[in-house]
């Protein structure tokens, strides 16, 4: 059995000076008018969970004005455990905790994932690639440490190898770090493919499913080296050595543009990630139907990769997207909710959603009331 979130409480976090729901079951509902802290409780579920917010905020923002810092605490249980997790932000730091004692942030991923879908996730099939890979390493740093440390690891290469190149540095200490991007750019990449073409197919079965067979999904990847009209084909996999001799290679014939254009131009941060609908890019010619209908396929994949993957189940967190989707495409996901994933959905409207859904939920209205004393 997955571990379910039993109760959250926030201290001074966002706009809530105090904030407790216990009790939380299968499916909660949060209902509220607009500026009510709706999606302050989403994200401050993210953060206990997944250890990030959608927001990307700075530590500063997540402090209630005027608090010096804030707490945020969850309980979560199956039928033998009982876990307590813990996130303390304070001057613009964070400390994470479980069962009271503190762990690095790569300890914690994939204890309880969550998946999280926002208005601006609508974005991943028009938006840049930058959406998409963000939204793939998301899902892997999840579902394996390594993925979540390799990712940290190319990042700060790549951001030192920038700053090289705005100042000019030496071509030999070019080609030295160019030597720990091959390192660690290589195995993200080889992640990233594995990753994908599980999601890819999954992401097409839900697509298949929400248009009635009608037309046919599919998603693909291809790392910086490739030619524009190149892609992995679907399923394939990387050999690490292979990755990084062609890596390598890459670098060394775009040494000369990078260090003409002063940014690093090959490598896991341009690696490709684009949709199709029959062939055709979903962000250059798919209507909004869609777009979105590919959206909510792909954040359906990935619920259903992390269950496979990591035999638990992920929460599920939806702010505010039904107002977003037309009635077919709400009907895909309420059915895709109303089954054993724990979901917590913030709406300011309950007519989207139907009687036996509500019957089913605990439906909590905000702001809440407080108690007397309190």
């Amino acid at each position: 059995m997955s571990l379910r979130i039993k109760d959250v409480a926030f201290d001074d976090f966002r706009s809530y000076e105090h904030f407790h729901l216990s009790g939380i079951g299968p499916l909660t509902v949060l209902v509220g008018p607009n500026a009510v802290g709706k999606t302050n409780v989403v994200e401050g579920i993210q953060l206990l969970t997944a250890q990030t917010s959608f927001r990307n905020p700075t530590g500063v923002q997540l402090v209630r004005d005027g608090a010096d810092f804030a707490r945020l605490h969850a309980t979560a249980a199956d039928e033998s455990r009982l876990l307590e997790l813990g996130l303390t932000i304070e001057a613009g730091k964070r400390r994470f905790t479980l069962n009271g004692k503190q762990k690095r942030t790569a300890d914690l991923k994939g204890v309880i994932p969550s998946v999280t879908f926002t208005p601006d996730d609508l974005n991943l099939a028009k938006g840049s690639g930058t959406t998409r890979r963000n939204a793939l390493d998301a899902v892997g740093s999840q579902l394996s440490r390594n993925h979540y440390l390799i990712r940290r690891d190319f990042d700060k290469v790549l951001r030192h190898k920038n700053s090289l190149l705005k100042d000019e540095a030496s071509p030999l200490l070019l080609e030295s770090l160019n030597d720990l991007m091959v390192t660690c750019g290589a195995q993200l990449v080889c992640y990233r493919a594995a990753l994908f073409s599980k999601l890819a197919a999954s992401m097409a079965s839900y697509y298949a499913e929400i248009v009635g067979n009608q037309e046919t999904l599919s998603a693909r990847y291809a790392p910086s080296w490739l030619a524009e009209d190149e892609w992995l084909d679907a399923g394939e996999t990387l050999d690490r050595d292979e990755a990084r001799e062609r890596f390598a290679a890459a670098l060394a014939a775009s040494m000369v543009q990078e260090r003409a254009r002063r940014r690093a131009l090959v490598g896991p941060h341009a690696d490709r990630i684009e949709f199709f609908i029959e062939g055709r890019p979903v962000g250059v010619y798919g209507s909004q139907g869609q777009q979105r209908s590919a959206v909510l396929a792909f954040k359906l994949a990935e619920v259903t990769l992390i269950c496979d993957l990591l035999g638990q189940q992920p929460v599920l967190l939806l702010d505010d997207v039904m107002s977003e989707l037309d009635e077919q495409r709400r009907r895909a996901l309420v059915k895709f909710v109303s089954g054993d994933i724990q979901t917590f959905i913030t709406t300011a409207n309950l007519a989207y959603f139907d009687e036996d859904l509500l019957a089913a939920a605990r439906v909590v209205r905000l702001p809440l009331e407080r108690k007397d004393g309190e």
